[in-house]
């Protein structure tokens, strides 16, 4: 887990970027261009960005691209590389984080996870996917990870996104302070706010934190005049998020506290295309072997999100399912 920023409304120059994604359907309306940025405050059992939640690089090697030519061999001055059975081996109680040995691979099976950017360059590059944004209707989306954990940096960006005419979004898990949140959701036409359980303790034994803030940070995301759309995403993970008590109390918070905010709620079905990041990062995942839930089980929450009352098109069930046995 990272830390927020402690002065986290400071305007910032640079932050490190995980990942830009062009063409995202997923991230807000229309095609956008989502901007990863490493770091998270939460560590949840099933993260499917794991390199995210560290705010420092990471180096990890891509065995279908090595064509073992050794040029990595000699590189690494603190022995950080090694050679196992299944090739490349990172040792990350040594390794500096550098990546002198990802810079040297001619096949970039060595790849070096997190980027510094300057502001004015990711204001530039995003810039490039404009045409599309015009056609469909998308923008720009601030994503990690947890981008609070570079708040200064990601309101600075969005607002300098949102003057040159750019459609803005950030996505957000909503564990950091007020004001952090508040910076960045007032440059922001639309916001995109994890709700994961409102159980307090099950919150913190699954994602390394408890509710009770995300839920305070939602109530005055909600009621600041400055703030622009609200849609709510919940994950549907087996047996901790998918269940009928946890969504049917989600329904019950934003049907009586939220009353009319929240324009969207997506119940979005959980995925196992991960496992690879993980191994990858030399971690195990506990949803490997988790299959995909079915179309009758999305459907019977999708059921129980609508019966608490609200609005039938405000509630969308998204993600793959698998066939019914």
């Amino acid at each position: 887990m990272t830390t927020v920023d402690p002065n986290p409304v400071r305007a910032s120059r640079h932050a490190t970027v995980l990942n830009i994604q062009r063409m995202s359907t997923e991230d807000g309306p229309g095609i956008r261009t989502t901007v990863f940025f490493k770091g998270c405050t939460l560590t949840c059992d099933w993260c499917h960005n794991p390199e995210s939640i560290d705010a420092r690089p990471e180096t990890v090697w891509h065995s279908e691209r090595c064509i073992g030519c050794h040029t990595c061999d000699d590189i690494c001055v603190h022995r950080g590389l090694g050679r196992g059975e299944a090739g490349i081996e990172i040792d990350r109680t040594t390794c500096q984080r550098c990546g002198a040995c990802a810079d040297e691979c001619p096949a970039l099976a060595l790849e070096q996870l997190g980027t510094r950017w300057a502001l004015d360059d990711l204001v530039r590059e995003v810039d490039k996917d404009r045409p599309y944004f015009a056609r469909s209707g998308g923008g720009v989306t601030a994503s990690g990870g947890e981008p609070a954990v570079q708040a200064g940096f990601v309101a600075a960006f969005l607002g300098a996104c949102r003057e040159t005419g750019l459609h803005t979004v950030l996505d957000t898990c909503g564990v950091a302070s007020a004001d952090a949140l508040l910076a960045m959701a007032r440059q922001a036409d639309l916001v995109l706010y994890d709700l994961k359980l409102v159980d307090d303790d099950a919150h913190r034994r699954h994602t390394g934190g408890g509710s009770g803030g995300v839920l305070d940070n939602l109530r005055a995301l909600a009621a600041d005049p400055g703030t622009g759309e609200l849609w709510i995403r919940t994950p549907l993970i087996p047996g901790v998020t998918a269940t009928g008590d946890n969504v049917g109390a989600i329904a019950r918070l934003l049907r009586d506290e939220l009353g009319g905010r929240v324009a969207r709620w997506e119940l979005c079905a959980f995925n196992n295309l991960c496992q690879h990041k993980y191994e990858r990062l030399g971690r195990s995942w506990a949803y490997g072997g988790e299959p995909l839930m079915t179309r009758s089980e999305l459907d019977r929450l999708g059921d129980v999100a609508r019966e608490a009352g609200l609005e039938i098109d405000v509630v969308q069930v998204t993600g793959m399912a698998r066939r019914e046995s």
